[in-house]
């Protein structure tokens, strides 16, 4: 009898668990979210009149439309480690493109969160967080994630957070491909009477009207198709499986299109997105507006972690930056949304943006430098050739043209009247309180948020020495942000030649170097600072070392072979940072670099054995263009 009794308790106990997970499931919905890659919002339901996406605009009718969202940053790894942590990737360290750093202890993947609360979590497939041992924190975040993860696998009844990441708008698709590969994808995926029409494409203002640019921009838009096609798919899945009315459904893209101009810079074709959110008929009373209608509300990455929280009723950490804009913890409405440019692949930068949704501010701190940089893998689009090759020539327009020669120390653009950013509006002194305003503003954000982006790869990989970066910052005296920022304000700025050299005698490091970066953006007024430049040949810090060289090189013949000498020893240093930083200024020295011409090339050979495949990568872009560069 005791045995019938206790095995009716297990069973009441079973019966009782049961219940209430159904009952908690019945509480929360389930969230889906569709995303994809390189993507502005060039869709039908957005206006655009290229786009030809039926089932994105068929589920925009049954949805909310979001019209002012945007990415944290231009490229893909730092917009997700924003995306996954719930935290610019400025604050955490890690705003480089496929960087690796420690997190602190305390940040954790927002999806496992919803995996502690008993949803399934799959995501399908990408990851690119920029953090160190990505696979355990991976096997944290997710029940699954791979190319066959999907709420399927989920155990009957369980809720679910499930993550879709299409590729077909990827910059590899869209542009950089050779034809042949994406002809052959374009013609098994859709039919002769679903292809964009190259002459019948409207360009945007800051394309030249050339038959490449209109073929490039035609297979953009095919790409898009394509996806469509797939988001289609997804949606029918959800509604065969009979999930569409328990399940909340975002669709969005990780930043602007892979094409110039798009991904890679601050202005908005670089970091709008489009988002749309479907909410079914039982989570209606969460929606901002009804079916088919549109959302001004500015929104960024930093906040779609603790607005998915939100929506699940789950309770948002406290080191989060961002303010949830749905859900029962919805927030006020934000006044700004900020941008961060940083290294990308082997190109290196500093730039920062503010948008208040009138007016767009974007700092460069590296104006000597254009945003259409060399890369290697970009360069593979024969677009790009052509658009910067143009540019070269002079055959760009004012507004366009700025793409591919040194820019404006800083850029203001009325984004009602010139919503394309063509017009440079920083130096007109009838905007100077505009200017002020959010100059003012992007820097209390850059000091609130501690920004660490302004620290070189290289000397914050060894002043941390293992720590998290977050962490480091936060300690007494170790991260001197107002001393530095204050240093990098002074690059671009005229007349700050000689206060940048009396920096060149700070104790910080990093200080030092933007007092070097200031003097190069300077030009040949540098050179009233040549014999500091000369000392600081001998600085205790590589990156120091190798900017003065690069200076030295650039405007001083009679002490070229000096300093290439420097840059040489940087380029076979145990560093790997260092390596490429100075492989990179070899590069962009063009035939000033030739006595080096040997060494880059013994050291090219060398990258290819390398462990750290991303690194010789960029090593390998940066050699092989300097090398080909060269006129022998």
């Amino acid at each position: 009898m005791r045995h019938v009794v206790t095995h009716l308790r297990k069973l009441l106990t079973l019966w009782l668990l049961l219940a209430a997970a159904h009952l908690q499931a019945a509480d929360k919905p389930n969230i889906l979210w569709i995303t994809c890659e390189d993507m502005s919002p060039n869709l039908g339901c957005y206006g655009d009149p290229n786009a030809f996406s039926p089932y994105i605009d068929d589920f925009a009718k049954q949805s909310v439309r979001y019209t002012h969202a945007f990415s944290t940053a231009p490229v893909c790894s730092p917009s997700r480690a924003c995306l996954i942590s719930g935290m610019y990737a400025t604050s955490l360290g890690n705003p480089q493109l496929r960087c690796e750093r420690v997190l602190p202890r305390e940040v954790q993947a927002y999806s496992k969160y919803f995996r502690d609360a008993g949803y399934f979590t799959s995501n399908n497939v990408k990851t690119d967080y920029n953090v160190v041992n990505e696979a355990a924190f991976k096997a944290a975040a997710w029940n699954r994630c791979d190319n066959k993860a999907h709420w399927r696998q989920r155990q009957p009844g369980q809720l679910f957070f499930s993550v879709f990441n299409l590729m077909e708008t990827h910059q590899s698709r869209t542009s950089v491909w050779p034809w042949e590969e994406f002809e052959k994808l374009a013609n098994e995926r859709l039919s002769p009477g679903e292809r964009a029409h190259p002459e019948e494409m409207k360009l945007p203002k800051f394309y030249p009207d050339t038959k490449l640019a209109r073929r490039t921009l035609a297979r953009y838009y095919d790409c898009i198709r394509i996806m469509d096609k797939e988001v289609g798919d997804i949606l029918r899945e959800l509604e065969a499986d009979g999930l569409a009315e328990d399940t909340i459904v975002f669709f969005y893209a990780d930043h602007g299109m892979g094409l110039p101009r798009g991904k890679r810079v601050l202005q908005n074709s670089g970091l709008q997105v489009p988002l749309i959110i479907r909410f079914p008929k039982k989570w209606a009373h969460l929606a901002p507006a009804k079916a088919g209608g549109t959302v001004d509300r500015m929104v960024s990455f930093v906040d779609f972690p603790p607005t998915v929280l939100s929506l699940a009723g789950l309770p948002i950490p406290s080191y989060m930056q961002g303010v949830p804009f749905l859900g029962p913890k919805n927030g006020p409405e934000r006044n700004f949304v900020y941008g961060a440019r940083d290294r990308v692949d082997e190109a290196f930068d500093t730039a920062r943006s503010i948008n208040d949704g009138r007016w767009l501010y974007i700092r460069n701190y590296h104006p000597h430098l254009p945003w259409g940089q060399p890369e290697g893998y970009s360069d593979a689009s024969d677009f790009r050739r052509e658009f910067l090759q143009m540019g070269k020539e002079g055959k760009l327009k004012p507004g366009v043209v700025e793409y591919v020669i040194p820019r404006a120390a800083e850029e203001l653009y009325d984004l009602t009247r010139d919503p394309q950013q063509l017009v440079n509006l920083a130096g007109q002194k009838k905007h100077a309180a505009e200017l002020k305003r959010l100059r003012d503003e992007l820097h209390k954000w850059i000091l609130e948020t501690r920004d660490l982006g302004f620290i070189p790869e290289q000397q914050l990989v060894q002043q941390t020495d293992g720590m998290a970066p977050r962490q480091w910052s936060a300690l007494k005296d170790h991260y001197e942000l107002e001393n530095i920022l204050s240093t990098a304000e002074l690059v671009g700025r005229p007349g700050q030649v000689k206060e940048l050299a009396q920096r060149l005698a700070n104790d910080n490091e990093t200080v030092r170097w933007w007092a070097v970066v200031g003097l190069r953006a300077a030009g040949k007024a540098a050179l009233t600072q040549r014999n500091l430049l000369l000392e600081s040949l001998e600085d205790v810090s590589a990156m120091v070392r190798i900017e003065a060289a690069t200076v030295l090189v650039e405007q001083d013949d009679a002490y070229a072979k000096k300093a290439l000498g420097v840059l040489g020893a940087a380029l076979i240093d145990q560093d790997l940072n260092t390596v490429l930083y100075a492989a990179r200024q070899l590069q962009l020295l063009g035939d000033k670099a030739m006595p080096m011409e040997p060494l880059m090339a013994k050291v090219r050979e060398q990258a290819k054995k390398w462990e750290n495949k991303d690194m010789a990568l960029y090593v390998g872009f940066t050699l092989d263009a300097a090398l080909n560069g060269l006129k022998r």
